[in-house]
C-alpha cells in the first residue's frame, strides 16, 4: 500500500509501506519523480525526469509540509 500524504497541483505525495526505515517521501507527477529524504534533514534522494527548477519547487512543499508527512509517516508505519 502506498498513501498519498498530500498533492500539490499535478504531483502526488507518498510512501511505501514496506520500505527502508529511514523517514522519506517519493513524489510523482507527469513529468517525473523524486525520493526527498526527511530526516535527519530534507535533502533529495533521487530524481527522474523533472526539472532543476521544479526539484526546487517540490523540495519547498516537503519542507513547508513537513510536519504533516512525517505525522503520516508515523501514524502508517504503526
Amino acid at each position: 500500500m502506498s498513501p498519498t500524504v498530500l498533492r500539490y497541483r499535478s504531483y502526488r505525495f507518498y510512501f511505501f509501506s514496506r520500505e527502508e526505515d529511514r523517514m522519506h517521501v517519493h513524489i510523482s507527477g507527469p513529468d517525473g519523480e523524486a525520493k526527498f529524504w526527511l530526516e535527519p534533514e530534507v535533502a533529495l534522494a533521487k530524481a527522474a525526469g523533472l526539472k532543476p527548477q521544479t526539484l526546487k519547487t517540490l523540495e519547498r512543499q516537503v519542507r513547508s509540509h513537513a510536519d504533516q508527512i512525517k505525522k503520516a509517516w508515523q501514524e502508517h508505519r504503526r
